[in-house]
């Protein structure tokens, strides 16, 4: 019976283990077109001009009903182990419907990342990312690659300025975005 007992403690513990090691060493890749292009331009046959900036002029482009770039920013490391790179843009599409848009996106994986977006301009700790108010946009669909993540219209962006990838096991920065 106490042979039993161990095994049984053995593969929990080697589970839990291999939970939270695992994606230290696991890549996941997503490759998500950017969701308001045209079928024309995403097989590479371009119409006219393409984003505008917010508070640019009316042109062509935002009568086309053409994406704008709401804001952006840059992933960074947060430490030698927790590094990220890529832009985070949030772009207003077609209907006024909101996405944040990773692009050339890398971070180092790990167990239980999720999308946050915090008040905080440059957080590095747990209290940093929570305190002023945040958002969780759901599960990291993918350490490396392009992705999309809807924004609901309740989200007021004037009160967020960054976006972080945080692990919620373990309470962890892995990088953050500046928003501007």
């Amino acid at each position: 019976m106490k042979k039993f007992l161990i095994l049984i403690a053995a593969v929990v513990i080697l589970g839990v283990g291999w939970y939270l090691a695992s994606p230290l060493f696991i890549d996941k890749m997503v490759d998500e077109a950017f969701p308001a292009l045209s079928e024309e331009r995403q097989s590479g046959v371009e119409d006219e001009p393409g984003l505008v900036e917010a508070g640019g002029e009316v042109s062509k482009s935002t009568q086309n009903n053409e994406p704008i770039l709401l804001v952006s920013g840059s992933f960074v490391d947060v430490d030698v182990i927790h590094k990220g790179s890529g832009k985070a843009q949030v772009y207003e599409l077609t209907g006024g419907v909101r996405t944040l848009r990773f692009e050339d996106f890398e971070v180092t994986n790990g167990p239980g990342l999720h999308v946050v977006l915090s008040a905080h301009a440059n957080p590095r700790t747990q209290a940093e990312v929570k305190d002023g108010g945040y958002v969780d946009l759901g599960e990291l669909k993918g350490n490396i690659g392009n992705q999309n993540y809807t924004l609901s219209g309740d989200i007021d962006l004037s009160l967020y300025q960054s976006v972080v990838i945080y692990c919620y096991p373990f309470n962890v920065v892995f990088s953050t975005a500046t928003l501007q």
